[in-house]
């Protein structure tokens, strides 16, 4: 008997519903990616991943929602972090360092989001 959580099917659940919340998954991917043009789409997409929360508990996209979540909040944090150090110099070294790390999460959920795959639990 192992009461250890099995991640989820990928593939469970097919049908229209599912299919608009992998949608929406993907469009909120874009929303932080196009945050490097324009900043308040990562708010967008952050406030998506709140609302519609409840919707995807349960299943393969909710570790989807968790790392999108954690990607907008760490993102701001070290944001702003770099943004106060700017002018003793390191902050630029923080904030490069931030928008690479940014850029690897967006495309890492979206890689395993096409592949159907759930995103690593953080430790």
């Amino acid at each position: 008997m192992n009461d250890a959580p099995q991640p989820p099917d990928p593939h469970a659940a097919p049908g229209e519903a599912a299919d608009n919340l992998r949608t929406l998954t993907a469009v909120v991917y874009g929303l932080q990616a196009g945050a490097f043009l324009i900043g308040l789409s990562a708010i967008v997409a952050v406030v998506i991943n709140y609302v519609k929360k409840e919707e995807v508990a349960g299943t393969w996209l909710e570790s989807h929602f968790r790392w999108q979540i954690r990607t907008f909040w760490f993102g701001l944090l070290w944001g702003v972090i770099g943004g106060l150090l700017f002018v003793v110099v390191i902050g630029w070294f923080i904030l490069m360092a931030d928008a690479v790390w940014i850029i690897y999460r967006i495309v890492k959920g979206w890689l395993n989001l096409n592949d159907g795959k759930p995103m690593p639990v953080p430790a």
